[in-house]
């Protein structure tokens, strides 16, 4: 009877959920958003997620902001609205829970466009991994998953900034969110069952506090491709663009590519041009990038070859490091089987590296494997790297 009674009411919520979407509640003026916030107040949970334009731009350009208490979806224009602080305010109450699905790129655009951080928050794709569903599932596969619905995807890549939003649009945008509290309510009580909330918090808190920090222009050149088959001189210099790069890209809010791109950095690095004549002859290197950039380019080739700082990427594995790294991730697999997960939830292969080259240097352990993970699979990884059960290396 629990069962058939809990379909009941799910189908009930779903087809409440279905009719918001239907008729989503715009919010252009400041009024109406101060309106929309005196019905938030009386949910303890509301769904969130954003839509927002990165195509030519360095930040993520926020043009809306859902909001469901899975009966009602209000979509925030934070362009039109000019005074979004009852929003603000909304991220900020300790007694609200706020609902994401694949958060990361959700809280970047809140934290440059408002300022603020939001709490407490749980990411839904998180927890539905931590169920035994694949650490990558989408919204809309975990819809299909919760209801059996197929949610439309047409409008997936439209441009949120332009004004007016077509109907197509509105209802795109509530229908992402307005299913988040359900499925936030029964990812709960499955966790909770399992004793692995606790789980979700520490990573959803990691989550935020990554998203939230900028990109270190020193590090920038760990991002471009092909950058360990540099040698030292040439990976100095190509540090120097980069980091140029960096900087002129989040000054001018555009993308890294429209300032100049990868491989245009990797060419010039290799080539490691002295002047404007020598710049002008590497092929592919457009003219208008050297008429715009030209002196700063040359400026940051020669500060990359007087630079006495190393600079380092990580080389490929040799065949014993291979061997344990493959032995590490049987490590994984096991573990992840016997507690009903998604290996990459516990470590990716990219962490597994990661964290033999740690333990090799003697630096600090990758964050990832602290934490509940720790007791979990991060000290039988270390016992095995150990070659010693006994020898466990501390980490946490």
């Amino acid at each position: 009877m629990y069962f058939l009674l809990s379909a009941m009411q799910n189908s009930n919520e779903i087809q409440i959920a279905l009719q918001a979407a239907e008729n989503p509640i715009l919010l252009e003026t400041t009024e109406e958003l101060a309106v929309a916030a005196t019905h938030w107040k009386s949910a303890s949970i509301l769904g969130i997620d954003t839509e927002f334009l990165r195509e030519r731009t360095y930040r993520a350009e926020l043009g809306l902001v859902q909001v469901s208490d899975g009966q009602s979806a209000w979509l925030v224009d934070v362009i039109k609205i000019k005074n979004p602080e009852p929003l603000k305010k909304l991220f900020c109450d300790p007694d609200q829970l706020k609902v994401f699905h694949s958060a990361s790129e959700d809280f970047e655009a809140l934290w440059h466009a408002l300022e603020v951080s939001p709490e407490p928050v749980i990411d839904t794709q998180i927890a539905c991994a931590m169920t035994g569903q694949p650490l990558q599932m989408s919204y809309h596969n975990a819809i299909k998953w919760l209801t059996g619905i197929e949610i439309d995807k047409e409008q997936t890549r439209s441009n949120w900034l332009r004004r007016p939003l077509s109907r197509e649009q509105l209802h795109y945008a509530a229908t992402d969110v307005v299913f988040l509290p359900l499925l936030a309510a029964r990812v709960r009580e499955t966790l909770e069952q399992q004793q692995r909330w606790k789980w979700l918090e520490e990573d959803v808190n990691r989550l935020i506090s990554q998203s939230c920090e900028p990109v270190d222009p020193e590090l920038a050149y760990l991002r471009v491709g092909g950058a360990a088959n540099l040698d030292p001189v040439q990976l100095r210099v190509l540090r120097e663009l980069a980091a140029w790069r960096e900087g002129v890209a989040d000054n001018r809010n555009l993308a890294r590519g429209f300032v100049i791109k990868d491989a245009e950095l990797m060419k010039i690095s290799r080539t490691l041009p002295s002047n404007h004549q020598a710049l002008s002859g590497i092929e592919d290197i457009h003219v208008k990038t050297i008429q715009r950039h030209g002196e700063a380019i040359i400026a940051a080739v020669q500060a990359g070859l007087s630079s006495n700082v190393p600079a380092w990427v990580p080389g490929p594995l040799d065949n014993r490091q291979k061997k344990l790294v493959g032995e590490m991730r049987k490590i994984v697999l096991s573990e992840a089987k016997a507690h009903s997960i998604d290996p990459a939830l516990l470590a990716s292969r990219k962490v597994l590296e990661a964290m033999l080259r740690s333990v090799e240097n003697g630096e600090e352990l990758p964050e990832r494997l602290s934490g509940w993970r720790y007791g979990l699979i991060t000290e039988k990884l270390l016992s095995r790297i150990n070659n010693s059960p006994e020898s466990v290396a501390t980490g946490q």
